[in-house]
């Protein structure tokens, strides 16, 4: 390996920086990763309770290419280290207003699927994939690239996206060029919950969302996704990588307006270069004085609009609900009214929709034998003093509990044999994340590209950063996409050349028919 003549230090051990770690240490820089936890991931970790395992945050293992081409750079196999199961269905949807969609890859069966509710969109589905993989095509150079200033969008290539990503319009409204009943839209765009956003307000870019899903499937990394950051930090640490844990960064140590260092509660790190992976608005407003953030300072951070938060449940049960899909959505009659109590009214809402994962279906590595695990997901305001959590944390448990007969889901309270809540104000004092944001800064046309903390980071010289805080934004693969561009713009900096190696070639993942000789 080439001489480490350099080094870097990475404050969080979450996807994004352990990305950026094995790319530094592959191009011959010395890393080391403070984590202020006991465990590498971030909110992409394992939940380890009594026996069972729940992934944290994330759930959904979409578009794995990114992180295959970073495993294959640095060289070693994602789908050799990690295990995926490629879901069909994918999920399953319930419309509060009537009927089910079970989403699937296959046109064919999705078609049919769509024609059981709205025969005349059924016909439509082919030319939504035409239209969004040509946007992709069209978008991707821009997901991968520095967007440093306005001038980057004033460049011709930019300017003629304009017509195709439609800009002024919203999720939405592009969807409605495709589909007609108010469900089926839903159905492609309530990823926009990936971003924190609501499909009314979030720009219209982002039907590439559900548009990956069905090009480039829905994933299941056996273990759960916790499996995949485990996975990465072993590989770092094979490559050279020191991860300090339990080791929270009490401030970055600046010197006339360079990053020069890490100080913790017991050491000093000395470094060329510092990446910031931790949430930003959080990190800035605990590691970084107000006087140094002449762009990004503690009034501009409160001033930026905020995602939505998550009331999650991890329930540990006996027996398992085998009729119950891997990933099943209930989308409330009163769905736009849900958005509302959450974006503008910041109130709980009394007949919220609401996310399960049931693993166990899937895998059966995540729970004792005869039991399984159930992931309980309700997004909700971030923190604001409308929401007393300390009082509305049980009754929103037991309206969750209702909720899930709506999807046939019965009888829980008396199987339930481990149980974890985490409220907007648990995401806040474990994870630093800014009002309890799971998704960070929201991303809206004016908190976007160039206008989002940017990769090289404007306020201070020698400080980069990584993960759903700066561009291109939230979401597990445009986190590891983050974790590239702001890479290569510290390699430069500090005069490397990437040693990235790309033409290590890449396997499949396997089939659920395939799963019994893993998870057994």
């Amino acid at each position: 390996m080439k001489k480490q003549s350099h080094s870097v230090v990475i404050v969080g051990a979450g996807p994004g920086g352990l990305a950026a770690a094995m790319l530094l240490a592959k191009s011959g820089v010395k890393v080391t990763i403070v984590e202020a936890r006991g465990q590498v991931g971030g909110r992409t970790s394992t939940l380890t309770q009594d026996g069972f395992n729940f992934d944290i945050g994330p759930t959904f293992f979409l578009y794995p290419k990114v992180l295959r081409e970073i495993f294959a750079a640095a060289g070693y196999d994602l789908d050799i280290e990690v295990p995926m199961a490629r879901l069909d269905p994918q999920y399953r949807l319930v419309f509060g207003a009537g009927g089910e969609l079970l989403a699937t890859p296959d046109v064919a069966r999705m078609e049919q699927a769509i024609a059981a509710i709205s025969p005349a969109d059924a016909k439509q589905f082919n030319s939504f994939i035409v239209h969004n993989r040509a946007k992709l095509k069209k978008f991707l150079p821009c997901l991968q690239s520095p967007f440093q200033s306005w001038k980057d969008l004033a460049k011709p290539e930019m300017l003629k996206l304009l017509p195709l990503l439609a800009p002024w319009k919203s999720l939405d409204q592009d969807l409605q060029s495709h589909f007609k009943d108010e469900r089926i839209r839903l159905g492609f765009s309530f990823q926009s919950k990936y971003l924190g956003m609501s499909p009314f307000r979030c720009p219209s870019l982002f039907s590439i969302l559900s548009f990956l899903e069905y090009e480039h499937g829905v994933f299941h990394p056996i273990g759960g996704c916790g499996a995949v950051t485990r996975a990465m930090a072993r590989i770092a640490t094979e490559m050279g990588v020191k991860i300090l844990l339990n080791e929270p960064v009490d401030r970055i140590i600046v010197d006339n307006g360079r990053a020069i260092g890490v100080k913790t509660s017991t050491r000093t790190l000395p470094c060329d270069a510092v990446v910031v992976n931790a949430d930003f608005a959080g990190a800035m407003n605990k590691m970084v004085p107000n006087h140094l953030r002449k762009r990004w300072s503690d009034k501009t951070i409160a001033s930026k609009k905020y995602s939505c938060s998550t009331f999650m449940m991890y329930l540990g049960i006996e027996g398992s609900y085998e009729n119950l899909s891997h990933h099943t959505i209930y989308l409330a009659e009163n769905y736009k009214e849900n958005l509302r109590d959450i974006e503008t009214v910041h109130q709980l809402s009394n007949n919220p929709s609401f996310y399960v994962q049931n693993a166990g279906v899937t895998d059966n590595t995540l729970a004792p034998p005869h039991h399984s695990t159930l992931y309980v997901l309700l997004p909700v305001t971030h923190e604001t003093s409308k929401v007393n959590w300390v009082t509305e944390a049980p009754r929103y448990r037991a309206l969750a509990l209702k909720q899930l007969e709506k999807i046939g889901v019965t009888n829980v309270e008396r199987r339930i044999r481990t149980e974890r809540i985490m409220t907007p104000t648990g995401w806040h004092d474990e994870f630093n994340l800014y009002k309890g944001a799971t998704f960070s800064m929201a991303h809206s046309l004016d908190q976007m590209l160039h206008l989002r903390p940017q990769n090289r980071f404007t306020d201070i010289e020698q400080m980069y950063l990584v993960g759903g805080g700066t561009h291109p934004g939230s979401g597990l693969p445009v986190i590891f996409e983050s974790a590239r561009i702001s890479s290569r713009l510290l390699l430069e900096d500090l005069g490397i050349e990437p040693h990235w190696e790309t033409n290590v070639e890449i396997s499949r993942p396997i089939s659920q028919d395939e799963l019994v000789g893993v998870t057994s």
